[in-house]
């Protein structure tokens, strides 16, 4: 097991601020980032995101919100910042404890609604960073959809103490 400190148990990411729009995820100029026919770009967005500064690995959160008719699932996406971004969750163990691995299926966001992506839930993982990123520091992600479509997001970097929790690899 490796020990992991991307991800946390509380939901605020420790800033503050009277813009509105701080933290909010924008659009990548992502040239490979491709709108599918029936998601346009806009229509699945990921609000409020941000991710943990960190280095070796660490995680993004949010809210990812589908405005279009049809349901979807993220199944992983890149990074320029990472060698590979999954989609992660925390999963209660026999001895009661939370473990952090790969949701298996991805994430669902039925049409019409939001799913939050929380530090002690699910979340999108970093994994392999080219770089440490430190607060104030923007990520670039592609995330793909089990139907080939590509959410292009940027959101910001932030300093967030979390609680410790375990990454257990495949196949242990």
């Amino acid at each position: 097991m490796l020990s992991l400190a991307a991800c946390g148990t509380a939901a605020d990411p420790g800033t503050s601020s009277s813009d509105p729009t701080a933290g909010a995820a924008t659009p990548a100029a992502v040239p490979s980032a491709r709108p599918s026919n029936d998601a346009p770009a806009g229509t699945v967005t990921l609000e409020s995101g941000w991710a943990k500064a960190g280095s070796g690995m660490t995680a993004v959160f949010g809210t990812v919100t589908n405005r279009s008719d049809q349901d979807l699932t993220i199944t992983g996406g890149t990074s320029p910042s990472a060698g590979e971004v999954q989609v992660h969750t925390m999963a209660k163990q026999a001895d009661g404890s939370m473990t952090m691995m790969q949701k298996k299926g991805g994430l669902s966001v039925p049409a019409g609604e939001s799913v939050d992506l929380a530090p002690g839930g699910d979340h999108l993982m970093l994994l392999g960073l080219t770089g440490p990123l430190v607060n104030g520091d923007d990520v670039v992600l592609v995330m793909v959809t089990s139907r080939g479509d590509e959410l292009a997001w940027t959101v910001p970097v932030r300093t967030f103490a979390g609680a410790e929790e375990t990454y257990v690899p495949e196949g242990d």
